[in-house]
């Protein structure tokens, strides 16, 4: 088809049509600007030519040539518009175009890409591939680790078409689970949900494949194993079934099972150290994010693999809980299971002073458990025996940070301090020592801890320094502060050969020797021929 040029449009002079610069803004807001240049545009002599080119080429069966899109280095020269200057108007071009690379367009070109074309082809850039990074149910494992996993599974319930009985989960507790052999009770109950006593192969794969939890860490694996269904955290009652479990399980824990009140006892402890180091917010709330944070598992998998109980210092030892208990019961005269303020004010031949056994009972640095008025119950107590023999851990910093804190404003003064030690100075004088002036005792705190500002003690001055346990043994612990003004050697020495061990580790083994004589002692007096020693084949 051939097109006819119209005579009106031929005549005109394309000086007279060309077309002026118009902004954005102005073709926003007057659409019919747009479109009445879009009409001037197609009355030039040229356009009227590269239409009927673009036809002719179409009607051959040739590729279009289209300019702009042309891969002929020509082609932007070819079939360019009229200029929108005057020959020798055009203002000069950047030496660069975006790019960086050297401006080659011709002038004409420049105008065409200025105007753009209706028949320019536009790239759409390809759309990145994001995978899939949030899973409701947890990620899915992968193909090999599953295979893997489901091999095992037919391998230990292979022989066992009905399923396995919670004293044949144990090993698949550990085997495939990775969990410590004493979980198994605790996982068996969480799958059997029917209480049915058996855990088939389907119900166990359900469980831990289809939740994926094959892919979770052994700490959000504990958490959600041990938790309540409608909680979001721990309590103390959730972690006493993995605790009756390896008191009836662990070697070295055999010799309590016949005395079923020290078993119990013993958990308790357990528990309460637990929560001591673990539970920072001190609400009773253990969180996921708080066992991540702390040793609990590590020392959960220490007491599974390790025959003697005593070796795994963190939470388990026997012999720690062995210390704890005697220390509470010598306190505990009457034997009613709570202490009051002249029962503790005797701990440690009376090192304390006053003053902090009144803020102890003030309730400031820790909420008794205890629901009798003025009375300190066994759980207060742990608190309290783990704060005071081991001043350099945080929990203990920040219990005695508390009692020191007499407005509670988050610093200690030193009308504060002065307050606790005035009866530290009283003592010394009356024992015949040689005072220490408290102007001379802040100069050396300050010292020691080397505070963000001189005039008082913030929190974290303490946990930034290692001698942080010494202020408070200075303020309130005579016996503690007289040792560290003169050095012990013994204990200097002890430190040295052992670094890797707290302050509560070297305290809680120097305990249970003296109580372990002292026991020796009794039976000897009593004629008795069984010496205790210490594989504790008994626990008292």
């Amino acid at each position: 088809m051939d097109v006819e040029i119209p005579r009106d449009v031929a005549s005109l002079d394309p000086e007279l049509l060309q077309l002026p610069e118009v902004s954005p803004l102005a073709l926003k807001e007057s659409p019919h600007i747009a479109e009445e240049l879009y009409s001037q545009w197609l009355s030039l002599p040229d356009t009227v030519r590269l239409v009927k080119s673009l036809i002719d080429d179409a009607k051959a069966g040739l590729p279009l040539n289209v300019p702009g899109n042309s891969s002929s280095p020509n082609a932007a020269s070819t079939n360019s518009l009229p200029s929108m200057f005057p020959a020798g108007s055009a203002p000069p071009l950047s030496p660069r175009s975006s790019s960086g690379s050297p401006r080659t367009m011709k002038r004409g070109a420049a105008s065409l890409s200025s105007l753009g074309s209706p028949l320019k082809v536009v790239s759409v850039p390809a759309r990145e591939f994001i995978p899939q990074f949030y899973f409701q149910n947890g990620r899915p494992p992968p193909f090999e680790l599953k295979e893997q996993c489901l091999s095992k599974i037919e391998q230990l319930f292979f022989g066992h078409m009905d399923g396995l009985r919670v004293h044949e989960f144990r090993e698949v507790t550990k085997e495939v689970c990775k969990l410590p052999s004493f979980f198994s009770g605790a996982l068996f109950r969480r799958i059997d949900v029917d209480c049915m006593g058996i855990v088939t192969r389907d119900a166990f794969v359900d469980y831990w494949l289809s939740s994926n939890i094959l892919t979770t860490d052994i700490a959000t694996r504990i958490f959600f194993i041990l938790k309540q269904p409608d909680h979001k955290y721990l309590t103390q009652e959730d972690f006493k079934p993995i605790l009756r479990e390896l008191l009836a399980t662990h070697p070295g824990l055999e010799f309590l099972q016949s005395t079923p009140e020290f078993q119990e006892r013993y958990a308790e402890t357990v528990i309460y150290r637990i929560f001591y180091y673990m539970n920072r917010s001190g609400n009773g709330h253990l969180t996921l994010r708080e066992l991540k944070r702390g040793n609990l598992i590590a020392a959960m998998q220490h007491a599974d693999e390790e025959d003697d109980i005593n070796k795994v210092l963190r939470y388990f030892s026997y012999e720690h809980f062995y210390v704890i208990y005697c220390k509470f019961w010598e306190l505990d005269t009457d034997h009613d299971f709570l202490i009051d303020k002249e029962n503790l004010i005797r701990y440690g031949n009376h090192a304390l002073t006053y003053r902090i056994v009144d803020r102890i009972f003030s309730q400031v640095p820790r909420k008794f458990t205890s629901k009798v008025e003025g009375k300190m119950g066994y759980e207060d107590f742990v608190y309290f025996i783990l704060s005071e023999e081991d001043k350099s851990s945080e929990p203990s910093l920040e219990y005695w940070f508390r009692c020191i804190d007499l407005d509670g404003n988050g610093v200690l003064t030193p009308n504060e301090m002065q307050f606790f030690y005035e009866e530290q100075l009283h003592r010394m004088e009356c024992m015949a020592q040689e005072p220490v002036l408290f102007e001379d005792i802040l100069c050396q705190m300050v010292d020691m801890i080397g505070p963000e500002c001189e005039s008082h003690f913030a929190l974290r001055d303490l946990k930034n320094s290692k001698l942080s346990g010494n202020v408070f043994n200075i303020l309130f612990n005579l016996n503690k502060f007289m040792a560290f003004e003169t050095r012990d050697p013994f204990l200097i020495r002890q430190e040295r050969e052992n670094p890797t061990l707290t302050e509560w580790d070297r305290f809680a083994h120097r305990e249970y020797i003296r109580l372990s004589m002292e026991e020796d002692g009794e039976d000897a007096s009593n004629g008795s021929g069984d010496v205790w020693d210490e594989s504790l084949e008994a626990p008292f």
